[in-house]
Parts: C-alpha cells; structure tokens; sequence
C-alpha cells in the first residue's frame, strides 16, 4: 500500500522520528538508568514503567521508519473534485446518516475535526474509485450489507 504524504505531513513525521531516535532515545535511557539506582529492580515500579515507556517508543520508532521509507510526498494521483481517492474528503450518505472523513492515512496529520479511513478499510475500498452520485454497497465485518451514497469528494487542502 502506498502512502501519500503532504510535504507537511512527512516533515512532520520525520521530526518526530528523529527526536524520539535521537534525544528521546537518550532522555529514556536516563530515566531507566535513574531508577535501576533506585534498587531492587523486581519491585520497582518506575524501572518498570521506563522500560514499558522505552517499548513503546521504539514501536512507535519503526513504525515512523516504514512510514517514511514507503511513502511518497506530493498529491496521490488522480486526485480530483468528484472522484473518491487517497487524499480526498469524502461525505456519504450511510444507513440514511450523513459523514464526512478523509479517506488516507491517519498520519497525514488532519487539523480539522475529520475521522480518517484507511483505503484499504471496508468502506475504503468499496468508495475508492467511485464518483459522487454513485452508490456502492459493501460486506462489513459483521456480515451485514451496507450500500453507501457518495455525495462529495474534494481533495483535501492539508
């Protein structure tokens, strides 16, 4: 799956990346070393509670280096006002309830109060593609059939 990424987003992302391999790695370390001096390590709550803070840091580490090594930095492709694609606002019309979601990946970093769907999600995948006017249905997880009507699709601004 290709990621596409603003040049603000990806920015972003490396930053942070950098920071939590950089001095994030250094200021954990500190503070595991800081309670190791504490004592006995079986009963130490602020040793454990480091390295479970460490654990997660270093995940979230790999999972910024994969995100930045796949991803590619402009517009997707194809992105245009009515057809639903990676990087487009979608709105639709659900089980005869309106929504309004970006269609992407939840690191692009929305500032407006967007929910976003990965295109590879049920509902992703049934709309990607698709033109506003068309209405699609789709299998859930649950099993159930739910037909969706796309009303708009305009590239997201960033």
């Amino acid at each position: 799956m290709t990621t596409w990424l603003t040049q603000e987003a990806y920015d972003r992302l490396k930053a942070e990346y950098d920071h939590l391999s950089g001095e994030g790695r250094v200021a954990i370390a500190k503070k595991i070393e800081a309670a190791r001096e504490e004592g006995d390590l079986r009963e130490n709550g602020g040793y454990h509670a480091a390295k479970e803070e460490q654990g997660k840091q270093e995940a979230r580490i790999r999972q910024l280096r994969h995100l930045l090594e796949t991803a590619h930095v402009g517009e997707a492709p194809g992105v245009e006002a009515g057809i639903v694609g990676p990087g487009t606002v979608v709105t639709v019309s659900l089980s005869g309830n309106e929504m309004r979601f970006l269609l992407g990946h939840r690191e692009v970093g929305v500032h407006e109060d967007l929910d976003v769907y990965s295109e590879q999600s049920p509902l992703g995948a049934a709309i990607d593609g698709h033109a506003v006017g068309d209405t699609v249905t789709y299998t859930a997880p649950n099993g159930r059939e739910i037909t969706v009507e796309i009303l708009a699709a305009e590239p997201h601004a960033g």
